[in-house]
């Protein structure tokens, strides 16, 4: 099971046995802090009670252990500098969930507590850290979103109870017999990955975030475990933080967020092996790397990516920033085939179906970072915590206009937008490009306008967020059963306090953010074995969010207009003002040239018959369509053949 995971950590193993339970313990390292063997793993607590293995960092141990400095009468005798021996120290001196208050960190922790023969599962605030859970013959739907405002039921199943940090993990235990769970499948193909607390398997679950999981012999026996109890929420310390003084004064905002995230940026510094950052060029990544610039005397290592495509190549505005800022950057120039070579991997560095196509640049970035630094900051989660994304002034905009149209018109006019094809509208885009100013010129003009006519129908405001957010509004089209198994109230649930945006973001925080951003960095980093931190994803940073009003952070139309402030106090407006482009490629030009032999191998009939649940006929016509140019087909193909690619690579592995 850990030789599964040699990629996320790759420089020692370790085990540990209490043979009278039947309990083992398995754990890879990737050191970073203190790389003697006295940060080696399973790690015993000194008082001997506790055993632990750890996937993660603690970024303010030194705090923590001088907290316990100052608390302990005899003082405390250290063995070495590792934060697991931080963490096992403070959970003995203050209990676990005590210890987990003051922790900034990014992990995934199991925790036998020797004393009360129990076995703790525990993940980090915003779940940057996988864990999966259940046992090796799962039985019963894994419900609940994760994130409590679905009901869980608990896990269930028989043989023995297995967890790790990747399913491959699990899927290496002789005993495993995995069960496909059909009834994930309609939220997979409208977001592009397993949503949730489920996993892709029945009887085997994500631990959700900020959340722990105490399990007794009695419960696995029974083959039934208890529902995981959280110790932080992110919708309760948006609620707390609203409460608090409100940051309304501009400058007092930008300030306030300038030392928060310094703050964040420099405890994520704290390393014993070589220290980068990813560098776009946007403004996350650049205001990132902008204060870890000025944390030191030497210049900050940077790296990008760049494409053949210039259409997709953002690496000269990188280049541009990182030579303004000073440090010592690094483009690897990619080529499409680079990514395409990569595309047949994706199953086996994903093991569950993910469909994002911006995870091939992320692991190619991943790739070449690795080569130089083990370590490396990324900008992740300033879009979610400052409204980043243009749906968060899009919304809004559209739906007090929509609201004023009865719903039969709106249906009529989206009729009209899809008559025309997505290419046609792409052609105008760049006809009227010349004479357009930059912010109205738009990349994929088509694309926007369909996705527009199909949310045209919203009859609410959360209703057309909810179609924005997803990769293909009607899942249940290419499902043999073609009824619905949730609807949006399930997905996107209306809570009380919170102004449309401020419901938008949270929503993007507790289920794009979880289910996509951090799934698409972690599985692409750790391949590489490279350590990515996200300074964005701190409780100070998200706190210090909360408090800004809404129509500060999207001053005057413009997105993260208090990030942009802050930015702009160590780089010149002209490097950062520009279209959002993100980390996008080329799918409709790669489906039908170089990656249509793949494709339509993925989609034969023999292909699809393994997976009965899907509607063959329907992903059939989806292609043709595609491939006659009769609509944008793109993204939801991908998120098909990334099933079928699963399916193909990890067949084995079902009963």
């Amino acid at each position: 099971m850990t030789a599964s995971l040699t990629h996320r950590g790759p420089d020692s193993e370790g085990y540990w046995t209490d043979e009278p339970v039947g309990l083992m313990l398995g754990h890879r390292r990737l050191a970073i802090l203190d790389l003697s063997p006295a940060g080696h793993q399973p790690m015993h607590s000194v008082c001997g009670r506790y055993v632990i293995v750890f996937n993660g960092e603690i970024y303010n141990h030194l705090a923590v252990r001088a907290r316990l400095q100052a608390t302990s009468k005899e003082g405390w005798q250290w063995q070495g500098d590792s934060d697991t021996e931080t963490l096992l120290a403070a959970i003995s001196c203050l209990g676990l969930q005590e210890t987990l208050k003051h922790c900034v960190g990014m992990f995934a922790i199991a925790l036998w507590d020797r004393q009360e023969r129990t076995l703790t599962l525990v993940r980090d605030r915003f779940g940057e850290k996988p864990l999966y859970y259940g046992f090796a013959q799962g039985s019963g739907v894994v419900q609940g979103d994760g994130y409590g405002e679905v009901e869980s039921e608990p896990v269930s199943g028989r043989g023995p109870l297995l967890f790790g940090s990747e399913l491959k993990a699990l899927m290496a235990h002789p005993e495993w017999r995995g069960t496909l769970a059909g009834n994930v499948l309609e939220d997979y193909l409208r977001f592009g990955g397993v949503t949730g607390e489920a996993s892709i398997f029945k009887g085997v679950a994500k631990l959700p975030p900020g959340s722990l999981l105490t399990l007794s012999q009695a419960d696995v026996q029974a083959g039934r475990l208890p529902v995981p109890v959280r110790w932080w929420s992110a919708e309760q310390a948006a609620r707390e933080a609203m409460q608090a003084e409100s940051l309304n004064d501009l400058e007092e905002s930008i300030s306030a967020v300038e030392r928060a995230l310094g703050q964040s940026v420099r405890q994520r510094m704290l390393a014993d092996v070589p220290l980068g950052a990813f560098l776009s060029g946007g403004i996350d990544s650049s205001l990132v790397v902008a204060l870890m610039q000025q944390e030191t005397d030497h210049p900050v290592r940077t790296f990008s990516v760049g494409f053949d495509d210039v259409r997709y190549d953002e690496s000269g505005h990188a280049e541009a920033v990182a030579a303004h800022l000073g440090t010592e950057h690094m483009t690897l120039q990619a080529t499409s085939q680079m990514a395409l070579d990569l595309v047949p991997a994706l199953p086996d560095l994903y093991d569950e179906p993910f469909a994002d196509s911006s995870q091939l640049p992320t692991a190619l970035i991943s790739r070449l970072t690795r080569e130089h630094v083990t370590v490396a900051l990324s900008g992740d989660g300033g879009d979610e915590l400052f409204g980043g994304y243009n749906r968060h002034l899009w919304v809004p905009r559209i739906w007090s206009k929509l609201s004023r149209l009865p719903l039969s018109s709106r249906r009529a006019l989206g009729r009209v937008l899809k008559a025309i094809p997505p290419q046609a509208y792409d052609q105008l885009m760049h006809s009227l490009g010349r004479v357009l100013p930059a912010r109205l010129r738009l990349r994929t003009f088509g694309e926007k306008l369909h996705k527009l006519a199909a949310v045209l129908e919203s009859s609410s405001e959360q209703e057309l967020f909810y179609g924005v957010a997803s990769m293909n509004r009607a899942p249940s089209s290419l499902l043999a059963d073609r009824r619905p198994l949730r609807g949006q109230d399930d997905l996107f649930p209306v809570l009380e306090g919170f102004n449309s945006v401020e419901w938008m973001l949270l929503m993007d925080t507790l289920r794009y953010m979880v289910d996509d951003v951090l799934v698409k960095v972690d599985r692409a980093s750790m391949a590489s074995s490279l350590e990515v931190r996200v300074p964005f994803l701190d409780p100070e940073v998200f706190a210090t969010a909360w408090r800004i009003p809404t129509d500060i952070k999207l001053r005057g139309g413009t997105n993260k207009w208090v990030l942009r402030q802050v930015l702009y106090r160590y780089v010149p407006k002209a490097l950062i003002d520009r279209p959002k482009m993100g980390f996008a490629v080329p799918l409709d030009a790669w489906l039908r040239g170089p990656l249509r032999d793949w494709a339509e191998d993925l989609l034969s009939s023999a292909s699809l018959a393994a997976l009965p649940m899907l509607d063959a006929p329907a992903v059939r016509g989806l292609w043709e369509a595609h491939l006659r140019g009769r609509g944008h087909y793109a993204q939801q193909l991908w998120v098909v053949l990334q099933l079928l690619a699963w399916q193909r690579r990890w067949a084995p592995a079902l009963a």
